[in-house]
């Protein structure tokens, strides 16, 4: 078993002294460029940084290279998934694990202050690739660091970790949820997650066309996977008329197959060019709502489960000038970390799911603060998530 040793491994406001920089090889030793934007992030950016502390973890005997990253604990400890990826391209891997672990970290401090969770945000992202390089002895060696952290940091799943993974790293500290049913854990957290953006959507009807009753609605959804698929169910079983893409036709075939009066449409571009949608539910990858995209959107709400899904600050505005309602998406899909959440306490199904229909409040309260101080509705959430997190100070 490798030591760990938090102390020397800290780097943040609450460690005493100033952190070393390692030398870089060929700069006479002065950082790299990607190390200085992630220091300017951390300690000088006002819309990006604020953390109160970052760990770096390494464990050579297993391979493990982590970081682990907390926003904030202002309304309890943090809570946030493990990313394991391997940032190919990238000249200092390391430096693109540290800024993308603070970048999650600070949005899941919004996504749980507005989920109403008493825990504020972390993430730890792990370098390398999970095909290759995650093994038992690595997740074991992440399991202890974690622990390390005395329950200032709780763990979950994420990108390139499953529930399988969160059983193993949860032999290693109790501060891992998102566990199996067999090891008193909630498992699979796509079926809150999927009821909280029907919940979101619900919440938009209401807000756009006066009831939440979503029958006769024209509503696309790109990604029918995890939780895609669950919100087919959702909205089939609500007289939604519902469209649907994936990259993998094997994902949209299981979805014809039990809802066979689904239409398949070729591809995403496809999919937001449907004459009269009502609804545009982004729920694969980020980045769906762009400068090429929005022009072309015939929905005129937009509400899903993908996560990052506006690819610049800017898309807010324009999706609001076109007259388009946006449902945030760490908002709509915080189900999930609402389910993680429960199961640190005993997981009781009905509760968590009795909280994660408050999403549906959670989306009218951020749609009317819009439309009163005349701002996007992104805005508007940011607003209300920044207001909590300064009474829990």
């Amino acid at each position: 078993m490798a030591d760990v040793r938090p102390a020397d491994s800290v780097v943040g406001a609450q460690t005493p002294g100033t952190p070393e920089i390692p030398d870089t090889p060929g700069t006479g030793g002065l950082p790299t460029t990607p190390d200085v934007d992630v220091l300017d992030v951390l300690f000088r950016s006002q819309t990006e940084g604020g953390h109160e502390q970052v760990v770096l973890c390494q464990d050579r005997d297993s391979g493990l290279r982590a970081v682990i990253a907390i926003h904030s604990t202002a309304l309890g400890p943090a809570l946030g998934g493990t990313r394991f990826h391997a940032y190919p391209g990238e000249i200092r891997p390391e430096a693109a694990a540290l800024r993308d672990a603070l970048n999650l970290a600070r949005g899941m401090s919004y996504k749980n202050a507005l989920a109403g969770l008493t825990h504020g945000g972390g993430k730890a992202v792990i370098i390398g690739d999970p095909a290759q390089d995650k093994s038992e002895e690595l997740l074991l060696a992440y399991g202890r660091f974690v622990d390390s952290l005395g329950g200032r940091y709780v763990t979950a799943c994420d990108v390139g970790t499953y529930v399988a993974d969160m059983d193993v790293v949860a032999r290693a500290t109790r501060w891992a949820t998102g566990r199996s049913p067999d090891n008193g854990g909630a498992g699979d957290s796509s079926v809150l997650t999927a009821f909280g953006v029907f919940q979101g959507m619900r919440a938009a009807s209401e807000y756009r066309w006066g009831t939440a009753e979503l029958a006769g609605r024209r509503v696309a959804i790109a990604g029918v996977g995890k939780v895609g698929h669950l919100l087919v169910d959702h909205l089939v079983e609500a007289g939604a008329e519902v469209f649907v893409t994936d990259v993998r036709p094997e994902t949209v075939e299981r979805v014809r197959t039990a809802h066979p009066e689904v239409v398949a449409v070729a591809d995403a571009d496809e999919l937001i060019r449907v004459p009269q949608l009502d609804v545009y539910a982004p729920c694969a990858l980020g980045g769906a709502l762009s400068d090429e995209t929005v022009p072309a959107l015939t929905a005129s709400v937009v509400c899903g489960a993908a996560n990052n899904q506006l690819t610049h600050p800017g898309i807010g505005k324009d999706l609001a000038a076109r007259g388009v309602l946006y449902a945030p998406d760490y908002v709509v899909n915080s189900g999930g970390v609402i389910q993680v959440a429960d199961e640190l306490r005993g997981f009781d199904f009905a509760r968590a799911k009795k909280q994660a229909a408050r999403i549906h409040d959670t989306t009218l309260e951020i749609f009317r603060l819009a439309e009163r101080e005349d701002v996007p509705p992104v805005t508007a959430a940011d607003r209300i998530a920044e207001q909590r997190m300064a009474a829990g100070r």
